[in-house]
């Protein structure tokens, strides 16, 4: 899956290995892959490449219970089987192109034992071997394979395993023009003429990798679409238009318009795998695409409107197929729940750069099940540091003992005299009531507040919210920048210059500006 190999995506919550085997298994095309595995016998004739020669395509249907009279059968019949074949849930042996015609006489086996028989079959013994028509064509034979016993006999990462080789069949079918577009570009000698096709088969892949990637991270990314469909222009739209594009141009609507339709035509054929929900483009607004706001998805129509340009979502195993091609592809794709089972600086590092609900659901699965004292005075020891990320550290700690309750104070109280956590320990006691708690001096109530707002910077940038909590945390000291600026914090001046940005009142933003000047010059 194409990707910048060393990026690193906001952490994703993943269903249970046993809930993502149960819907593998009820994904319409594996379930079908499975149940032509166990229909494939000694009478199964395959042709080269391991495919159903085309007059046992209608009883591979038939097996699948689907309407050998509806055209469409055959191909979700030949569908299921290259998915079978693919996956190991059906091994093939494919004719051999010296062996001799069925005129000719037996067709043995890999013993000699087994004989083909009038109707091409071959004898128990040679389940496996070459068979021959009555024209004399030679053909190979196919018997289930012994991944097969994997899917009702092995665990459920088995099974994924199984269906994650089965999602990549069907995005290599997916990234195939279709039939008629290759029908159309054959060339005198019935060979595909691929500068006519406009088709470069890494092109495509990497094109529907991207829209799968780009859909993964609308889904993953707080306030995404992670419990709600993607409208497929927007999904569209992310892989033509430039960021920093204003108003896009005619032609990048075009664009848009057909990767739009692309991705209709893919998304279609991810749905039966599992890989997807998805409503496609309504084909009554395809006869309308003269109008160029019908064809990219005009900005203005409402939510009803919008569905009819197709909706796509990943499904809860989708994500998890998504998730394991960005990690094969080298993408830091983190799940919640994967940090349960490392220390507490492993922690605090990691949820420093998540969202700040996947950061509380991660730290609320490494608690569970520890001992909260010893848990409390890991995640306290983690948290110390004058580097760039202390700050974060420090404020996803504080989340971390937020649901803690009376047996964590012990652990608390300790570090009351520590320079970078006794400010920390002091609001932590204090929100719980508890008395005899020391009052800060200036220099832990100056360091505490360039700490919280290091913090706020590095975790969500300079947020509308920031200059309220700057207001707030200078209000009550007067003489504040007089003081703050011999602080012993590596982030005082750029707290500073921040505050001088930022401040709501005028007066305290240019003490801030002159404040970080002198923190600057003391530095150097």
């Amino acid at each position: 899956m194409s990707a910048e190999p060393h990026s690193t995506l906001p952490p994703v919550r993943l269903h249970s290995d046993a809930e993502l085997a149960r819907d593998a298994l009820a994904a319409p095309l594996f379930a079908r892959a499975v149940r032509l595995a166990r229909w494939a016998g000694p009478g199964t004739r395959v042709d080269t490449g391991g495919e159903l020669v085309a007059d046992q395509l209608p009883e591979a249907a038939a097996a699948l219970g689907l309407d050998t009279a509806d055209a469409d059968s055959v191909v979700h019949a030949s569908q299921a089987w290259r998915v079978a074949v693919d996956t190991g849930l059906v091994d093939v042996t494919e004719p051999e192109e010296d062996a001799p015609a069925a005129g000719g006489g037996p067709v043995s086996g890999a013993d000699g034992g087994a004989e083909a028989g009038a109707d091409g079959a071959v004898g128990a013994d040679g389940a496996g071997a070459g068979a021959a028509g009555v024209d004399g064509t030679q053909f190979g034979t196919a018997a289930p394979g012994e991944d097969l016993a994997l899917v009702t006999g092995g665990a459920p990462g088995d099974v994924l395993d199984l269906w994650l080789a089965a999602l990549d069949t069907v995005l290599a079918d997916a990234a195939v023009p279709d039939l008629d577009d290759l029908v159309d570009a054959l060339d005198a000698g019935g060979d595909i003429d691929f500068d006519r096709l406009d088709w470069n088969p890494a092109r495509e892949a990497d094109f529907l990798d991207g829209a799968l990637a780009n859909l993964y991270l609308l889904t993953v990314t707080e306030g995404g679409a992670a419990d709600r469909p993607v409208p497929l222009p927007v999904l569209a739209a992310s892989m033509v238009v430039p960021d920093d594009m204003g108003e896009p141009t005619d032609a990048v609507l075009e664009q848009v318009s057909d990767a739009m339709m692309r991705l209709d035509d893919q998304f279609r054929q991810l749905e039966p795998i599992g890989l997807v929900e998805f409503r496609p483009v309504d084909e009554e607004l395809m006869a309308e695409a003269d109008d160029e706001q019908t064809a990219a998805g005009g900005a203005g129509a409402d939510d009803e409107d919008v569905s009819r340009y197709g909706m796509v979502r990943l499904t809860p195993l989708g994500l998890y197929g998504i998730r394991a091609r960005l990690l094969e592809a080298g993408v830091g794709a983190p799940a919640v729940g994967e940090l349960a089972g490392k220390g507490a600086d492993a922690l605090l590092d990691a949820v420093s750069h998540y969202p700040e609900s996947a950061a509380q659901a991660e730290i609320e699965a490494w608690l569970e099940g520890r001992d909260v004292p010893a848990a409390v005075a890991e995640l306290l020891a983690a948290a110390r540091g004058d580097d760039e990320g202390g700050p974060l550290r420090r404020l996803r700690c504080q989340q971390a003992l937020a649901p803690a309750g009376p047996e964590a104070e012990p652990a608390v109280r300790a570090v009351l005299d520590d320079g970078e956590l006794g400010g920390l320990a002091r609001v932590w006691l204090a929100e719980r009531g508890v008395a005899d708690v020391p009052a800060p001096d200036a220099t832990m109530v100056f360091w505490l507040t360039v700490d919280t707002i290091a913090a706020q910077l590095a975790a969500d940038g300079e947020t509308e919210e920031l200059p309220l909590l700057m207001e707030t945390l200078t209000a009550h000291h007067t003489g504040f920048f007089e003081q703050v600026w011999r602080v012993e914090h590596p982030a005082t001046a750029y707290v500073l210059e921040a505050m001088g940005r930022l401040h709501p009142d005028k007066k305290a933003a240019k003490e801030a500006r002159k404040a970080a000047f002198k923190a600057r010059s003391r530095q150097s």
